[in-house]
Order: structure tokens, then sequence, then C-alpha cells
């Protein structure tokens, strides 16, 4: 199981969670199969994130498409000096890079 983000999620793609939206409302329940309806739905109600069957919990396996794995990793180094007084083993400090560097690697961001 893992945590897709919206733009990541395709079709056939089956919920190992359920899907609530941001009131808590049951969204689509747990073992359904994504259609391209479900997505939209999903899309109108602020979802974000999905946890999908059969995915691990790695954020680089969610790369969006136009960026590759080199990409992403010429943007961390870059971005390294700008994180040298921060600890990258704690989990959100990691995120926060993992984030900074997918935005330089698709917008080229200075």
């Amino acid at each position: 199981m893992g945590m897709v983000p919206i733009d990541n999620l395709d079709v056939g793609m089956t919920l190992a969670a359920d899907v609530i939206d941001r009131t808590g409302r049951l969204l689509l329940g747990a073992g359904a199969e994504l259609t391209a309806k479900h997505l939209h739905i999903f899309r109108t109600w602020g979802v974000a994130e999905a946890d999908i069957a059969g995915m691990d919990d790695d954020p680089g396996n969610h790369l969006p498409l136009e960026i590759s794995p080199a990409e992403l990793a010429t943007a961390e180094e870059a971005l390294r000096p700008l994180f040298l007084h921060t600890d990258l083993k704690h989990p959100a400090m990691r995120e926060i890079m993992r984030l900074g560097a997918v935005r330089k690697a698709m917008h080229g961001a200075s």
C-alpha cells in the first residue's frame, strides 16, 4: 500500500483504503477499482491523494511523469546547500527537500 498523489492516479488502480473528502464524507470504499469518473470526483472534492493497493510508500516512486529520477537527483544536489543545517534523515525535512527538488526540476526555479 502507498499514498499516491491525485495527479499520479490512473484508471484501473485499486484502492487500499477508503477515500474521504475534507469533511470526512466517504467518496469511494477500499477495494474499488478507479474509473475516470472517480478521478474527476476526487478532484472536485479536493482529494489530494489516495492509498493504492500494491504501491509502496516511497515518494520517489510518485514523480510526475515529466521528471526523470536523474533530473530529480540533479535538482536535489542543487538544493543541498540550502539544507546544510537541517537533518535530512527526518521524514519532514526529507519530504520538504523532495518537494523542492520536484518543483525545481519541473519549473527550473533557481
